[in-house]
């Protein structure tokens, strides 16, 4: 009889071996399976074997769970649960996925937030007209500029290497989601900022050994690459220094990023492209249009927008 923490070490190994996923993803799928395991050994009083998980004592699992859990957070939870049970069937390693057919929870998907141009343009000046060391300024307007301007995911800024930058051809090499790479391109206030950031960078080193990580694109003062914490704070205080939204999170950037390409003139296939999604749904998700926009895109490209009323005709 197999048992079940086993499995869930070898699934981990899969997902991260085979379908490349980031770290953070895989360590997510093995703490939802891990609680799992923990949840059923405490019921059993003994080691969890696969025979063990059936729809019932999933059912129990997910009872428990919403007593103090999102919908969104169990949906995850089961659908780590269907993703191993699907990788041991492909191994022939038991005969049915109890998981099957489990209802996933009703989701209300939230549209994440975002900023208005004006809003956008005051965030990121907030840099240049803030305190603070000269050359975490320029770091800092670099970081706001590619968020917002090529619309990078948080995890991908933060992995960025000197070596992914080409600022000849405008152009950053990205690894996305599921280790995919992508080019990027920047824009001119993007590439000006990143300039003007390497132009210091050199001197954001460790103030008593000299040591400085001479690979990775974005440094804190003491030499080390930062992290995506860090980043989340810093695109915190200045949305409340430049359009006063403490809330401010990277993906909005991303988001506003996208919602201002779409309003410009942007086709929706250039930015699924530009921001990674490998579903046009999930774009069309990041991206809305103001009805006063949507009216001006009618006016000017539908053919019975501008056909006059005949007068005196009536409805029929």
């Amino acid at each position: 009889m197999t048992d079940l923490g086993p499995c869930i070490q070898r699934f981990a190994e899969h997902l991260a071996s085979e379908r490349r996923l980031s770290p953070h993803t895989v360590s997510a799928y093995r703490r939802d399976l891990t609680q799992l395991e923990q949840f059923l050994r405490g019921r059993l009083e003994r080691t969890v074997r696969l025979a063990d998980v059936t729809k019932y004592s999933l059912r129990a699992w997910l009872g428990e769970l919403a007593q103090s859990r999102t919908p969104p957070s169990i949906a995850r939870k089961l659908s780590a649960v269907r993703g191993l049970y699907a990788f041991l069937e492909r191994d022939a390693r038991l005969p049915e996925n109890p998981a099957e057919l489990m209802a996933t929870p009703k989701l209300r998907r939230k549209m994440p937030a975002f900023l208005g141009v004006d809003a956008a343009a005051a965030v990121m000046a907030a840099p240049a007209e803030g305190p603070g060391d000269e050359r975490a300024r320029a770091r800092d307007a670099a970081i706001l500029e590619l968020l917002y301007g090529s619309g990078l995911r948080l995890s991908e800024l933060c992995g960025l290497d000197l070596d992914d930058l080409d600022l000849d051809a405008a152009e950053v090499r990205v690894l996305g989601k599921g280790r995919k790479e992508r080019i990027v391109p920047l824009g001119d206030r993007a590439r000006q900022a990143i300039t003007a950031y390497l132009a210091v960078r050199a001197e954001l080193r460790h103030p008593k050994t000299g040591w400085q990580d001479g690979r990775a694109l974005w440094l804190g003062r003491l030499g080390r690459r930062l992290g995506m914490r860090w980043v989340q704070v810093l695109v915190q205080r200045y949305g409340a220094q430049g359009a006063g939204r403490a809330d401010l999170h990277p993906h909005a950037l991303r988001h506003s990023c996208a919602t201002h390409m779409l309003e410009g003139g942007a086709d929706l296939r250039i930015i699924q492209e530009m921001l990674g999604h490998a579903s046009l749904s999930t774009t069309q998700r990041y991206t809305h249009l103001s009805l006063d926009q949507l009216m001006r895109v009618y006016d000017r490209a539908h053919p019975l927008a501008k056909m006059p009323r005949s007068r005196g005709s009536k409805p029929q």
